[in-house]
């Protein structure tokens, strides 16, 4: 038997129905409805579903971003063509199996024992003989035979006492056809059960509607809420420790669904265990679940891969997240018009502030307790990425574990440096910047502790860092003090002065008034009081140095005047860093090589200070972390669907390539030249011809016939 690849053709009806039955019934159809699902699966692996539509615009531009949304390929498996093109193929593969499962068991059930004798001989493995032994006898023996062989056989017994033995064996390859395409059936109606067919089966036909809006879930109407009693969903739901939450929320491509649980879920504590290295180990939930009915409370302790199960429902450890964070910041000036100031707030809030006739939105985004980096040799560590130890960069970790042209054997150089907060400001426009800075100083490796300012413009920028030296007193104090001297006129002059008063020749006073323009010139350039020329970008640090150098310097006398220019520079800086000290009542510093390292790397903070794109930078003094779980919730009434569905597919794969259906044939009639003999003639089909079923024939033939290779003809 032959599967046929067109399909099933009625004879009946309009000619219409009768193509289009004869297109969802052909095997063709159903491999190019395949084809499309695994293109669009593959897509929906690579495209991440379910992003914002920013998160594709800033990394695809509008119109794809716009292409995307429109095509739906950010919700693929939500789809509507998608479900539509899974259901067609449900249809087509149900009526390929309806169309060749008759033929396959009537099959099955045939032995051909009505083949002629004749057509015996045209078989590519056959062999003839004369037995010792009547022709009944001969095809009872040899029946008997093939039965213990595992062979199902049926003996016909034609006029003129001839007998033919007809067997067939492997009749499991023709059953994997069946089963490989019922397990195609049977996935696909699993992934219907389990997608989101049901659920916008409910927004079609029974009310429900997708909420676009913002606020609590408490204040969500009922027409986006679903019951408890939906027969499948998969959603995420947050719980914070000590609080507890019986709404998951669906995400839809154009909005959320309201998921009722049937119990609540309180978390009790969220555990993170760590390595010696600061990496995380474990991540677990305990959890209390609380029956709506009964009231009954259910102990259960969720861990990554060890999910909970209750009424159906599985609890899955998904993600984490903050759970109302309270934390309390100091801002510190970045701009001569600031001013200090300190608020509390709490993570996932937001607080008016202003500066000066601007109004801005403080946005508390995220609290890091724990941030491990590499600072192994050429790492860039701490630097970029301000990665939260907890999400684990999978492509990363499988690339480091992989031969790849590009793999480093530096070794990496874990370390906990501390927490962070990350912060957005936004303007009125509604613009804003995402902030990131530590709350400790962090030793970068050259000896100088540092604390990190982050900033980035967009979310797929890597952060840009401002390294604060800290002082000796692990503090900002003397760098904010700093700044707020260069600022100051008058106490510009007094280090210069006392600048003049520590380098110059009191006999040469016309050199040290010479000097002390050079100084006053050059700090007020780096202060920002002065630019270098009108239309001169830089308000101030080493790049307005620069363009007055190119301004004012010829290019043949740049370098050295240069060098002069940063050694006077640096020296009357270090008279600014101890007349703030001086003003605030600290003693001065030393000129020694502490304070010289301090003193380089405050020089480039004040000078890239000039760049930072914001007034305040919002440093965090104290705060009061909670944690919280993200739970995966889904019933899944097509999960034994599915299972039964691969089961099958395993079962028909081996059948289809591991099973042979052969056939034998042998016809004995009475020999001519003896009255007690009988001459045989033995043919074998096989579906897959190989060696192994050459060998299988040379053994019937031995066997049955008596015919050794060496002496068959």
């Amino acid at each position: 038997m032959s599967v046929y690849t067109h399909g099933l053709r009625v004879h009946h009806g309009p000619r219409a129905a009768r193509a289009a039955v004869e297109l969802l019934s052909s095997m063709r159809f159903a491999i190019a409805l395949l084809t499309v699902i695994c293109i669009a699966s593959i897509i929906g692996t690579v495209l991440k579903q379910h992003e914002p539509i920013n998160n594709y615009i800033n990394q695809f531009g509008p119109f794809w971003a716009e292409l995307f949304r429109t095509a739906r390929l950010d919700s693929i498996y939500s789809a509507w063509w998608f479900l539509l093109i899974l259901a067609f193929l449900v249809i087509s593969t149900s009526l390929c199996i309806a169309r060749n499962t008759p033929r396959i068991v009537a099959d099955l059930r045939t032995y051909k024992e009505g083949i002629r004798a004749q057509s015996l001989r045209a078989f590519g493995q056959r062999a003839e003989t004369v037995l010792a032994e009547t022709p009944d006898v001969a095809a009872h023996r040899i029946g008997q035979l093939l039965v213990s062989g595992g062979w199902k056989v049926k003996l016909q017994h034609r006029e003129g006492d001839g007998w033919m033995v007809a067997a067939r064996a492997g009749g499991a390859h023709k059953l994997g056809y069946i089963a490989a395409h019922s397990a195609i059936v049977l996935v696909c109606l699993g992934g219907l059960l389990d997608g989101d067919l049901i659920v916008r089966a409910q927004t079609w036909f029974n009310g429900k509607s997708v909420y676009t809006g913002g606020g609590l879930i408490a204040d969500v109407p009922p027409q986006h809420r679903l019951s408890p009693s939906n027969p499948t969903f998969r959603g995420n739901i947050l719980v914070p420790e000590g609080a507890q939450s019986g709404i998951a929320i669906l995400n839809q491509s154009d909005g959320v669904l309201l998921q009722e649980l049937p119990f609540t879920i309180e978390l009790k504590k969220f555990i993170v265990d760590y390595y010696s290295t600061g990496m995380p180990k474990l991540f677990a939930s305990e959890v209390v679940l609380h029956d709506r009915e009964t009231g009954e409370a259910i102990p259960e302790r969720i861990e990554v891969n060890h999910p909970a199960s209750y009424k159906g429902i599985e609890i899955y450890q998904s993600s984490f997240d903050d759970g109302g964070s309270s934390v309390k910041l100091k801002a510190v000036p970045m701009a001569a018009a600031a001013k200090p100031f300190e608020v509390d707030g709490v993570i996932g809030n937001s607080t008016e502030i202003t500066n000066g006739t601007d109004r801005l939105t403080l946005e508390y985004s995220a609290l890091r307790v724990i941030n491990v980096e590499n600072f192994g040799e050429g790492a860039t560590g701490a630097m970029t990425s301000g990665a939260d130890v907890r999400k684990v960069d999978l492509r990363g970790e499988l690339e480091s574990r992989l031969g790849a042209a590009n793999k480093t054997n530096k070794p990496k150089v874990l370390r906990n440096i501390g927490p962070s907060i990350g912060y957005k400001l936004r303007d009125a426009a509604g613009q804003a910047r995402e902030f990131q800075n530590y709350m400790v100083p962090v030793d970068t490796g050259d000896g100088q502790p540092v604390f990190l300012l982050g900033v980035r413009e967009r979310p797929d920028e890597p952060f840009r860092y401002l390294r604060v030296p800290a002082d000796d007193k692990g503090s900002m104090d003397d760098f904010v003090r700093m700044r707020e001297t260069l600022a100051d006129g008058a106490a510009r002059s007094r280090a210069i002065d006392r600048y003049i008063a520590r380098v110059a020749d009191p006999k040469r006073p016309e050199l040290a008034e010479q000097l002390r323009v050079s100084a006053g010139r050059a700090l007020a350039l780096f202060a920002g009081a002065e630019r270098a020329k009108a239309d001169a970008v830089s308000t101030g640090g080493w790049q307005a140095i620069a363009e007055f150098m190119e301004a004012n310097v010829p290019e043949s006398e740049r370098e050295r005047a240069g060098a002069v220019l940063v050694r006077i520079l640096n020296d009357v800086l270090f008279e600014v860093l101890n007349v703030s000290r001086e003003k605030a009542g600290l003693a001065a510093l030393p000129a020694d090589e502490k304070t010289q390292a301090y003193l380089t790397q405050a020089v480039l903070a004040v000078s890239d200070a000039h760049f930072y794109p914001a007034p305040v930078a919002m440093m965090m003094t104290d705060f009061k972390h909670v944690q919280a779980s993200v739970f995966q919730v889904a019933r899944a009434p097509g999960k034994n669907v599915v299972y039964l569905g691969c089961l099958l597919l395993i079962v028909g794969i081996f059948a289809m390539l591991y099973v042979r259906e052969r056939r034998l044939w042998v016809w004995l009639a009475k020999d001519g030249a003896s009255a007690d003999g009988a001459a045989a003639t033995m043919a074998f089909s096989v579906n897959r011809k190989t060696m192994d079923s050459d060998r299988e024939f040379e053994h019937l033939k031995d066997r049955l016939l008596a015919i050794r290779k060496d002496t068959a003809s």
